[in-house]
C-alpha cells in the first residue's frame, strides 16, 4: 500500500498590520524549488494510486460531458469598425478560429486566427485576448501555453498575414490600441501575478524599450486598461475591493510629442 507523502514543516511567522501569523508550509510557494516539484509530483503519484479504480468512471463521466458540448458552435456575431466578429468551432478540432465579415455577414469570411494551428506542438495553449487596430490592418493576440494565464502578446498584419517580430511576455494579455494605429497599452504582472503596470507598446520596437505610463505601487489594488465606448478616450482604472481610482487621456494624443497623460491624470476616488 503507497503510503501519502508528508510535507515537511519549515516555521514561517508573517506579520501584517501587527498581526502574527504562523505558516509552516510557506516554502511551497517557491515554485521552482527542486524539493517544491518533487513533493508535488509525489502528491500526483499518490492521487493516480489512490483514484486508480476509478479510471474508468472517470472517462464514462469526461465522455458524457464531452458530448453534450455542440461540436461547432459559434458566438453571436457583433459589428464593430465596420466588422462583424465571430469566434467559432469546427467538429474534430479542439481551439476556436477567430474571424469576421466585411460589412455583411453575407461577405466571405477572413480568419484573423485559427488557435488549431497556433496550439500545434504544445500540450497547452490558450489565446488570451484579441484586439483589432482602428484602421483594421493589424491585430494583437496575446497566448499561454503553460497555463499560469500569464500571456505573451504578438502582433499580425491582418493585411499580409505575417506575425512581426514585437513580442511582449509577462502580461494580462489584454491590449488597448491607441488611435494612430502605432502604439497600444498593456499590463505586465508583478511576481504575485497581480497586474501592477501599464506600459505602451511602439509598432516595429523592442519591449524593452516601453515606455512605463503608470505604476500601482499598493498592493491592495490591480489596474486595468480600456478604451471608452465613444473611443475617444483610454481609461487607467486602479482598483482594490473598496475604493476605485481612474486616469484617461484623448485616444487621438499626440505620442510623437512624447507627453506623458500621467502627469496630470483626471482621478474619481469611489469609497
Amino acid at each position: 500500500m503507497m503510503q501519502a507523502p508528508q510535507a515537511k514543516k519549515i516555521n514561517k511567522v508573517l506579520e501584517k498590520h501587527g498581526d502574527l501569523r504562523t505558516d509552516d508550509y510557506f516554502w511551497m510557494n517557491e515554485r521552482e524549488n527542486p524539493e517544491v516539484i518533487q513533493y508535488l509530483e509525489e502528491e500526483n503519484a499518490y492521487c493516480d494510486f489512490i483514484m486508480k479504480n476509478t479510471e474508468d468512471f472517470q472517462n464514462h463521466l469526461y465522455e458524457e460531458m464531452k458530448s453534450r458540448y455542440k461540436k461547432d458552435d459559434a458566438s453571436l456575431p457583433y459589428f464593430f469598425n465596420e466588422y462583424w466578429y465571430i469566434i467559432r468551432y469546427e467538429k474534430g478540432k479542439e481551439y476556436p478560429i477567430f474571424c469576421r465579415k466585411h460589412q455583411t455577414l453575407e461577405h466571405p469570411e477572413e480568419i484573423l486566427f485559427d488557435v488549431n494551428q497556433l496550439a500545434e506542438g504544445f500540450a497547452f495553449f490558450e489565446v488570451g485576448s484579441v484586439a483589432v487596430s482602428p484602421n483594421n490592418e493589424l491585430a494583437t493576440y496575446s497566448s499561454d501555453n503553460v497555463g499560469r494565464r500569464i500571456y505573451t502578446i504578438q502582433i499580425k498584419n491582418l493585411k499580409t498575414g505575417e506575425v512581426l517580430s514585437d513580442s511582449i511576455p509577462n502580461t494580462t494579455g489584454k491590449a488597448v490600441w491607441a488611435n494612430d494605429n502605432e502604439h497600444f497599452f498593456y499590463i505586465r504582472k508583478d511576481k504575485n501575478l497581480r497586474a501592477y503596470q501599464v506600459y505602451r507598446h511602439k509598432i516595429g520596437t523592442s519591449a524593452e524599450e516601453d515606455v512605463l505610463v503608470f505604476h500601482e505601487e499598493d498592493d491592495t489594488f490591480d489596474v486595468n486598461v480600456y478604451k471608452t465606448k465613444s473611443l475617444d478616450y483610454i481609461f487607467i482604472a486602479s482598483s482594490s475591493t473598496i475604493s476605485d481610482e481612474h486616469r484617461f487621456i484623448p485616444a487621438m494624443m499626440s505620442l510623437r510629442s512624447g507627453k506623458s497623460f500621467i502627469l496630470e491624470p483626471k482621478i474619481w476616488n469611489t469609497l
